[in-house]
This record gives structure tokens, C-alpha cells and sequence, in this order.
């Protein structure tokens, strides 16, 4: 009786372990967020500086992983206060109206070694879209490693409204950049 109590006891705590091990923690301090576009033909990255990232992810069933994002619209930093402030605006992301993007996995498949296909619903101000894109994963220690590049247009979301719609100033395309940080 002993041995099938200790057994039933090592399988509970065996379940619980592989269900906990599939949600991880992402490390903001080593974790980015950033937006690569072009001014005036010039790239500019600007960082956010506030997000978070649920990720659902065991290797061994890649899956059944589900990631979601969210992104604070007014945190983007350009390097420049008077620019922070501006991209905030309803022209640009209306972050008092829509203070986050967010991204929404529905399916995310294995696309050879370390590599896979994740395909969601991305919403930046109240506009949502389904998207598609490669990610990188790579054991590092306990952490997994995400990298990847999500492109846009931002008109899609009409980010740039009025005026700033002209893409001769500020180009139409966009690279959404991360680097994922997790255990």
C-alpha cells in the first residue's frame, strides 16, 4: 500500500511539475520590445520600455504553445521627450484612448530546429489584423530564448493619422522586434 501511495504522490507531483514547467516567467531587465521604421529614409529604432510577455512553451510540444504581448503605447521612447510625447498622441498611437497593443497567439508550429511559425491576432489601436511571422527559440541553461521580427504597415492601424498618412515622411512599413527572455 505503501509503494502505490508514494507512486500515486511522484505522479501527481510529476503532473504538476510538467503542467507549471510549460508556463514561464520572462525577464524584463534582459527582455526587449522595439519598433524599426524609416524617417525621411533614416531607420530609427524606438524602444518600449513597457510590456509583458505570458508565454505557454515546452519544446518537446511546441504545439500547444500560446503566447500573449502586450505593449504600453505611451511607453515607446525615441530618445527625445518632445518625440515621446508626440507619438502618444491621437495622430500617432492615441495612447490615452488605446494604451495597448497586444498580440494573441492561435497557432504556433514547429518550422525545423529552433525555429517556428507563430501566427495570432495583433491589435494596435483598435484595429486588429491576423499576422504571421518567424520566431527563433534556443535553450539558454534554465531560460528559453525568443527572438524574432514581426513587419507591419502602419497605416494598417492607423498609425500616422491626418497629415503624418503621407509615407514620404515616415514610411508605411515597420519591424516589430523582440527578444524574449524567460524560464
Amino acid at each position: 500500500m505503501k509503494t502505490m501511495k508514494k507512486i500515486a504522490l511522484v505522479s501527481l507531483l510529476g503532473v504538476a511539475f510538467a503542467a507549471s514547467a510549460a508556463a514561464l516567467k520572462t525577464d524584463p531587465a534582459k527582455s526587449t520590445v522595439t519598433a524599426t521604421f524609416k524617417q525621411m529614409n533614416v531607420p530609427v529604432d524606438a524602444k518600449f520600455k513597457k510590456f509583458s510577455a505570458n508565454i505557454d512553451y515546452d519544446a518537446a510540444k511546441p504545439d500547444a504553445a500560446k503566447a500573449t504581448v502586450e505593449v504600453d503605447t505611451g511607453s515607446m521612447d525615441l530618445g527625445d521627450a518632445e518625440y515621446n510625447k508626440e507619438v502618444a498622441k491621437k495622430e500617432w498611437f492615441n495612447a490615452a484612448q488605446f494604451p495597448k497593443a497586444t498580440f494573441v497567439s492561435t497557432s504556433i508550429k514547429p518550422a525545423g530546429a529552433g525555429k517556428l511559425t507563430v501566427t495570432g491576432k495583433l491589435t494596435i489601436k483598435g484595429k486588429a489584423s491576423d499576422v504571421s511571422f518567424p520566431l527563433t527559440v534556443k535553450a539558454d541553461g534554465k531560460t528559453q530564448v525568443f527572438d524574432g521580427v514581426l513587419p507591419i504597415k502602419r497605416l494598417t492601424y492607423n498609425i500616422g493619422e491626418g497629415e503624418w498618412k503621407d509615407t514620404s515622411m515616415v514610411a508605411d512599413e515597420v519591424a516589430i522586434k523582440f527578444h524574449v527572455v524567460a524560464q
